[in-house]
């Protein structure tokens, strides 16, 4: 059950809506089903010589009185305004069970307390199966104004109630730190111009993911811009520094023919100028190589910070495990980027999905969480992924992301547990897609059965208490591989397998064999390093903008051309 609280200042105008067609003639039946006086508000929908401005003068009675009381001004914003809606698959309420849900939301709102009988006038009006509409008016019959510091939130709050009362699915409680959800007016010009998201949700995961790629506010706007979105900044009037910024989609524009302008807090709570601030400010001195010798260096910094993030969440760190799981975001976004493959969809789905988990009512202690940010950065400037090692990446994300959900179901964060969920669900579909081949592959591959009785051996020795479940692993065939490779590359397979099944506990891994390929083939080359150290150094450029995140036009700018 979602109540969504705004507010206005026309009473007659929010009536005539309530008591009409609607905006696609989805009103069906609109009648009061509860009130602060049943015989005392007339009802458009069952008495149509009632008229709406009767209606609206009996609500507007203390309204009335407060404003000759100012001189003529009426009280701002005083028509308070929450659909509140079942989930679908919900059973169908009654009328009598829609007015208790009323009753009891406006009394939590402090609306109207129930006994108080000085309480604001208000009325719920169902025109649904699935929904009511509480409208009320904010002045109480001795002139103040209701206390609704929190409205919304006490609102919600009564809802989960609510649910568990009457049998309803049970909704994850938030915590304000979710983005603002599409309003009705967006969603019917999503559903006019044929597209599948709203300009504000298109930019929102334009802006995280240019955020994860760039290191200073400079390169952030210019990137956005090389988009194709417009970017408007506010100036502070003393010192004439940004204080803020909107943006505009690509061909988005009013019945004006102007730009729709949405706040960087407006898209999310920390694309705000200062969060951005909060988290760029650790990384505005790094400098990018123009040339890396190695290109699975990147991959292999990022598998290294994944896993020193993931100790950090078991930690009792709450500020420096937040941090690292906004870094966290980041990496998902570039590492979609940096993925050609056709599992690339289900990263950009899981690292849209994880924005929603990457924040909480936490404070997060970013400075900790440098290094994965950093690992995240570089990412942007891969030339290529490097085949293997991309996926033993993304097997390590499935291990953060899964304790990134715990962590947050520990904290009773359940929207952002749920987030998390469903990131882990496109990440398995993704790993589930590129590792077959690449098994498949490395099982071909397999080397002579003396070198793979000898490797039986090394994995005896170094894992005795795991040797068992790994060798009965469908996937030891493509490990053996993986250790010859390893052995070429300067490793001793023994010491190796001894390594890896240490850095974490194997006892809850289903294919143990496939753990320990993943966490060998993100090991250097201990050879081509010895190489690189004897070679000369490469040459910095610093400050450049990665070409991964001026990507080619995306669906919202192909789909909107700008209109002249």
């Amino acid at each position: 059950m979602v109540p969504d609280v705004s507010t206005g200042s026309d009473t007659r105008g929010l009536i005539v809506y309530l008591f009409g067609p609607g905006r696609r003639d989805e009103h069906t039946d609109p009648h009061i089903v509860a009130a602060w006086d049943m015989a005392g508000a007339p009802d458009p929908g069952r008495n149509p010589e009632a008229g709406y401005t009767l209606l609206a003068k009996r609500l507007d009675h203390h309204v009335d009185l407060r404003t000759r009381e100012l001189g003529g001004k009426k009280p701002p914003q005083h028509v308070w305004h929450c659909p509140v809606r079942t989930a679908p698959g919900d059973r169908y309420l009654t009328d009598a069970e829609w007015a208790e849900v009323a009753r009891r939301i406006v009394h939590a709102a402090s609306i109207a307390p129930e006994g108080d009988d000085k309480a604001c006038r208000w009325i719920a009006v169902r025109h649904a199966d699935d929904h009511i509409h509480i409208m009320a008016t904010t002045v109480r019959a001795d002139g103040r104004r209701p206390r609704t510091h929190r409205d919304g939130q006490r609102a919600q709050a009564e809802c989960r109630k609510i649910e568990a009362e009457f049998g309803l699915r049970r909704l994850k409680s938030g915590d304000l730190t979710a983005p603002r959800t599409p309003t009705g007016a967006e969603r019917a010009k999503v559903e006019r111009q044929g597209q599948t998201v709203t300009a504000r949700q298109w930019l929102r995961e334009q802006a995280y993911a240019v955020a994860a790629a760039v290191h200073t506010e400079a390169d952030y706007l210019t990137v956005l811009q090389s988009l194709g979105i417009q970017v408007k900044t506010r100036l502070g009037p003393e010192t004439g520094d940004m204080i803020g910024y909107s943006l505009a989609a690509p061909g988005d524009t009013n019945a004006a023919g102007e730009p729709v302008w949405y706040g960087g807090s407006k898209l999310a709570p920390d694309l705000s100028i200062n969060r951005l601030r909060e988290r760029l400010a650790t990384q505005e001195a790094a400098d990018y190589p123009e040339h890396v010798a190695d290109p699975n260096t990147p991959w292999r910094r990022v598998e290294n910070a994944l896993n020193t993030a993931s100790a950090i969440l078991d930690s009792d760190d709450e500020a420096a495990a937040q941090g690292h799981l906004d870094a966290f975001g980041d990496v998902l976004h570039t590492m979609a980027r940096a993925t050609p493959g056709p599992h690339r969809h289900e990263l950009v789905a899981a690292a849209r999905a994880f924005n929603r988990a990457r924040r909480s009512t936490i404070r997060a202690d970013h400075q900790a969480a440098t290094a994965l940010r950093q690992a995240a950065k570089e990412l942007a400037y891969a030339s290529s992924e490097p085949g293997g090692l991309a996926i033993a990446v993304l097997f390590a994300t499935l291990y953060l992301t899964r304790a990134a959900a715990k962590w947050h179901e520990q904290r009773d964060h359940d929207q952002q547990a749920a987030a998390a969920e469903e990131a882990l669900r496109h990440l398995q579909a993704g790993y589930q897609q590129a590792v077959e081949p690449v098994l498949a592959d490395l099982t071909r591959r397999a080397p002579h059965a003396t070198t793979a009785n000898r490797f039986k051996q090394d994995l005896r020795a170094a894992l005795p208490n795991h040797a068992d479940r790994v060798l009965a692993d469908p996937a030891w065939a493509a490990l053996t591989t993986t250790l010859a490779r390893a052995e070429t590359a300067g490793h001793n397979p023994r010491h190796l397998l001894a390594t890896v099944g240490t850095q974490r506990e194997l006892d809850s891994a289903d294919h143990p064999a496939e753990v320990l390929n993943w966490r060998i083939t993100a090991q250097p080359n201990r050879r081509a390093q010895a190489a690189r150290t004897r070679s000369c150094g490469t040459t910095k450029l610093v400050g450049a903008v990665p070409s991964s995140a001026s990507t080619a036009p995306t669906e919202w700018s192909m789909k909107h051309g700008r209109r002249r």
